[in-house]
């Protein structure tokens, strides 16, 4: 049976927020990062794997939950595809890789469960969420108005050509675009609704 690592992108400075690195925003007794990252395990995930860049030493400070590990990315300024590359390449080879972003605090155990349990070999399986319920997605064909959100489950060879393919603030984007038909949306609207903190005005939704 395939195991999943999770790859948990933390790396950025929350400049628009002005509040520091988001993975430090205080959540539920605790930081941000570490409950996605606690989410994340609970939910099935072997490991997790947290991409660091700015403040990394306060994040690493603390703390993280049992059973995740932390890598530095020193180019995290350049933009998110940089950290998606390196957290991809610090999963084992043989371990399918679920991406999810530090700064969507509705993720839960149960949503990263119906990924996996939904997932299918040598395709993408991809949070839905439909249309009108606040998460910044893209539209995949046959998806009855649900739009593509995170976390993103990768097969793991897929994982390795969507992380080659990854630059700037893009991401997997790219790969994702040119791949529509590997995508497998799963509907997680019940679950959560995907959306994200970017500015002072989104802090609510940490409550």
């Amino acid at each position: 049976m395939t195991t999943t690592t999770a790859v948990l992108l933390a790396a950025g400075a929350g400049t628009r927020l002005g509040r520091g690195p988001k993975a430090l925003l205080p959540h539920r007794g605790t930081t941000l990062v570490a409950h996605l990252a606690g989410q994340l395990l609970l939910g099935g995930c072997r490991e997790v794997v947290v991409v660091l860049g700015a403040g990394a030493g306060a994040v690493r400070s603390a703390g993280l939950p049992s059973g995740c590990r932390s890598v530095d990315n020193p180019r995290w300024a350049e933009g998110m595809g940089t950290s998606f590359a390196l957290g991809v390449a610090s999963a084992a080879a043989s371990d399918n890789v679920l991406v999810a972003l530090v700064d969507q605090p509705g993720l839960g155990a149960d949503l990263v469960a119906r990924l996996l349990a939904a997932h299918r070999p040598g395709r993408i399986t991809a949070a839905g969420f439909r249309a009108g319920d606040g998460v910044p997605g893209h539209g995949v064909p046959g998806s009855e108005g649900m739009v593509r959100g995170h976390p993103v489950l990768f097969d793991a060879r897929l994982a390795g050509l969507a992380a080659a393919a990854a630059s700037g603030d893009a991401g997997a984007r790219p790969f994702l675009r040119s791949h529509p038909e590997l995508i497998d949306l799963v509907d997680c609207t019940d679950l959560s609704d995907g959306a994200d903190v970017d500015t002072p005005g989104q802090l609510h939704r940490l409550d």
